[in-house]
């Protein structure tokens, strides 16, 4: 069921930004190695933001690595803390959510996480099932566990204190709610970023307030996006979505820069550490980064899409990237238009979202920027009668087959 303790610590610290304690860790790694007993991994998610990219997917790719190893992981919605708002990382305090919308994202997040996750190895809980039933005189109790000046500890209450930002008292009961759902989960061990470092840390010494051993703390740095300098992030428009189509996944990992190669293998895929250092060795004696990266888009997409997407999505991009040619099997609607000329099928390609607006498609067609059958468009073609099967090309990565 298991790997040896130390082989199951090599694992766990691939890619780990820090992990507290790694003496403890090992510890609970021997206990369950021979008792055969899994370890309970927690992961928070907040409901307020449940679209995952692979930037979200770092702490449950992690997370799964140990559900390989035979552990389990309990993945905790946030309804009764997403109430509240988590200010991390904010100047003010985050709306809390309605209750419905907090349904509505938790059956998102259920959607996208087990693209990552072993299911037969994984319970969804909601924090409210014992939050919503604390008597204030619990509530007391569980705030005399720790002080002001410890909750000040938090980087946005310190910065929001001196710029004499409103601080909510409600808000200085987040991280202690937080921790004490470690307390009710029982939890071994919790995945948090480094920028969740305050809220996963004080789960330890509330376990240990209420005689419990302390969880350990495994924290995973953040992932650059595209531009290989911000944090990836959809509003910075740098991100690979995990229900993103197979080909645009593949051609979105062929963009990340040759300096992130070997962190996207430590932290986007289940790679083991001895293959990475070889990966490592391969990039220092000079091998082409473009075939490496080949190997990684064949390995992102291959953990979301399965081996037939892949495939399909490799023979994509090197038909359409590499050769320059268009692909038979273009991922896209069929446009049907009602018109013949270029010009007249403009409103659908915007209601479709192939270009966001007329003035963008104008601006492109400028630029030397739209195809037609592999023919630069000009504002003078607008008028072309277009013939049943003519392929439009709108940039690098958006092709559109016409039906009549």
């Amino acid at each position: 069921m298991f790997l040896k303790p130390s082989e199951q610590l090599e694992i766990i610290n691939k890619g780990a930004d820090t992990i507290i304690d790694e003496k403890e860790l090992l510890s609970k790694l021997e206990r369950s190695f021979q008792e055969q007993k899994p370890l309970t991994i927690k992961l928070g998610l907040d409901p307020s933001a449940p679209d995952i990219h692979l930037g979200h997917a770092v702490v449950l790719r992690k997370i799964k690595q140990m559900q390989d190893l035979g552990h389990e992981a309990v993945i905790l919605i946030g309804d009764f803390t997403g109430r509240i708002g988590d200010p991390s990382g904010k100047s003010k305090g985050r709306t809390a959510l309605s209750d419905e919308a907090v349904r509505e994202n938790a059956q998102t997040y259920r959607d996208q996480i087990f693209k990552v996750l072993d299911e037969a190895k994984t319970t969804v809980r909601f924090n409210s099932e014992w939050l919503s039933k604390l008597t204030f005189e619990d509530v007391l109790k569980l705030a005399a566990s720790t002080s002001v000046a410890r909750i000040l500890e938090r980087d946005d209450f310190q910065k929001r204190y001196r710029e004499q930002t409103p601080i909510g008292l409600h808000e200085f009961f987040y991280p202690l709610m937080q921790a004490y759902d470690s307390v009710e989960l029982k939890a071994d061990i919790e995945l948090g970023g480094t920028d969740q470092t305050f809220n996963v840390l004080m789960g330890r010494p509330l376990q240990h307030h209420f005689g419990m051993e302390k969880q350990i703390a495994v924290f995973m740095p953040l992932l650059e996006g595209l531009d290989g300098k911000e944090k990836m992030s959809k509003s910075l428009g740098n991100y690979i979505g995990v229900n993103e189509a197979p080909e645009t996944m593949f051609k979105k990992v062929m963009e990340v820069p040759d300096s992130l190669i070997i962190k996207y293998f430590e932290l986007a895929t289940d790679e083991h550490p001895m293959e990475i250092q070889k990966i490592r060795t391969r990039l220092e004696q000079h091998e082409n980064p473009r075939d490496i990266k080949l190997e990684l888009a064949r390995i992102i997409t291959f953990l979301y899409h399965g081996t037939d997407a892949a495939a399909a999505a490799e023979d994509y991009f090197k038909i359409a990237f590499q050769k320059r040619k268009i692909p038979e099997n273009i991922p896209v609607m069929l446009l049907d238009i009602d018109k013949d000329k270029l010009e007249d099928a403009i409103p659908q390609l915007t209601a479709d979202q192939f270009v966001k607006s007329k003035s963008e498609f104008l601006r492109l067609i400028k630029q030397n920027g739209v195809s037609l059958n592999e023919e630069k468009v000009t504002v003078d073609h607008l008028d072309t009668v277009l013939a049943d099967r003519d392929v439009l090309q709108i940039g690098k990565k958006r092709f559109i087959r016409f039906k009549k």
